[in-house]
């Protein structure tokens, strides 16, 4: 395992994505690639409308039929039919003929327009549909509510690219224009390892020096919020030996490997024992507070691993500047970085001199902007699962900067809204 000085947490972000690889690409039915990556480019293909269509329900007409219709001189056309959605008919409208026609059902070749029903009468008050002859009240421009074929998409355009996440809206665009197959990026296989003799399971008796494990519950829920189900989650005690040959197994296994705890310089920190015999791993100092301590890299069995710092609000900052980073490149996305937005300090509060403070903060709206506070004593951060329990997300104070005043603009990036 290779070492180094303290890093910039962009320097060691930057060092993680030149490394870590893609994952390999394949072919996946549209209607199963919920939240995937796309691998390709995809091009329509077919025109979106498909053909010339309503935008109302009202009547298919000859806007120049109409020209100088007004409710105190209506205008009355002989009615010749009906389309509805999905129907196949064309009839053909001469002068002074209108179809009834619903939204989104083709507009008959002869027709230019429609005529909502809401601007017409028919012969009978209580039924807003004519049978016959309709009174029309307003008139129309060439191309009124009509929604022309082509005009959202044209068949060969790109409707999607490489490195898009497969939301619902996309796959509806695509599943709209006929695509029933993709390439995409499939999920990373990820198993879970914490580490601690100090653990305990939750609700099993404690004695002195002993804690609930929760690392594992909270990667498997970071996991999931990101898509992914973690394959395996282990819990480890601290033995070096052990846990090397459990990693070995590991790396062989799955894509990616995380563990929490024992990454320090310590004598019994077994993770950055264990990795020492690890090449392609480094062990570095990351000038951010919290989660100074990191180990990452790939296993000789051929997993990345990602070691992480033992206490929860650390391991959750890693994860989030680091690890979800990493597995979003791994799938192929485009933007692996969380958008940042300002939002204005509302209360003071001390900065981490020398390193990037990852404060958890909780947000709220003031004055059409956000402002946000500490959601945990910003000198105490890596412990306080309580207060992170309660965060929106976490502020990004430049280790130049130092402290935050009351009032003062700071970028913020929200994880839970």
């Amino acid at each position: 395992m290779s070492g180094g000085g303290a890093v910039t947490a962009e320097e060691h972000l930057r060092w993680i994505l030149d490394r870590i690889p893609l994952l390999p690409v394949r072919e996946a039915a549209l209607a199963e690639s919920a939240g995937l990556v796309l691998a390709a480019d995809v091009d329509s293909p077919l025109d979106l409308p498909l053909w010339d269509n309503s935008a109302m329900d009202g009547y298919a007409v000859r806007a120049v039929d109409l020209a100088g219709a007004g409710a105190d001189r209506p205008v009355t056309l002989r009615v010749i039919g009906e389309v509805a959605a999905g129907s196949p008919e064309d009839p053909r409208i001469g002068p002074g003929e209108a179809v009834r026609i619903m939204t989104g059902a083709p507009l008959p070749s002869s027709a230019d327009a429609v005529v909502p029903v809401e601007w017409t009468a028919g012969e009978d008050p209580a039924d807003p549909w004519a049978e016959h002859e309709v009174r029309v009240l307003r008139a129309v421009e060439y191309g009124a509510n009509v929604r022309r074929r082509g005009e959202d998409v044209s068949a060969g355009t790109p409707i999607a690219s490489a490195g898009d996440r497969l939301s619902a809206a996309r796959i509806a665009g695509l599943a709209a224009a006929g695509v029933t197959r993709v390439r995409v990026r499939p999920r990373p296989r990820v198993a879970i390892l914490v580490t601690g003799s100090e653990l305990r399971a939750p609700g099993e008796p404690l004695d002195r020096g002993q804690i609930p494990e929760s690392n594992s519950v909270l990667l498997r829920a970071l996991l999931a919020e990101n898509g992914i189900e973690a394959s395996r989650v282990l819990v480890s005690g601290d033995d070096a030996g052990a846990l090397a040959e459990r990693l070995d197994r590991l790396g062989a296994s799955t894509d990616v490997v995380i563990t929490t705890g024992g990454v320090g310089p310590g004598r019994h920190d077994v993770v950055r024992i264990a990795l020492e015999r690890e090449p392609e791993v480094r062990a570095v100092r990351v000038a951010v507070r919290p989660g100074q301590p990191q180990c990452v890299g790939r296993l000789t069995s051929g997993a990345w691993i990602f070691a992480l710092p033992g206490n929860p609000v650390s391991a959750a900052v890693s994860f989030e500047l680091f690890v979800r980073p990493a597995l979003l490149h791994a799938q192929g996305r485009g933007e692996v970085e969380r958008i940042r937005v300002p939002a204005r300090a509302a209360v003071a509060w001390r900065g981490a001199a020398g390193r990037l403070q990852v404060l958890p903060i909780r947000i709220e709206p003031v004055d059409g902007g956000l402002a946000c506070r500490p959601a945990v004593d910003p000198g105490g951060v890596s412990h306080a699962v309580g207060g992170h329990g309660s965060a929106d997300g976490y502020a990004l104070v430049p280790a130049e900067r130092g402290d935050v005043a009351a009032g003062e603009t700071v970028d913020v990036i929200l994880v839970d809204r």
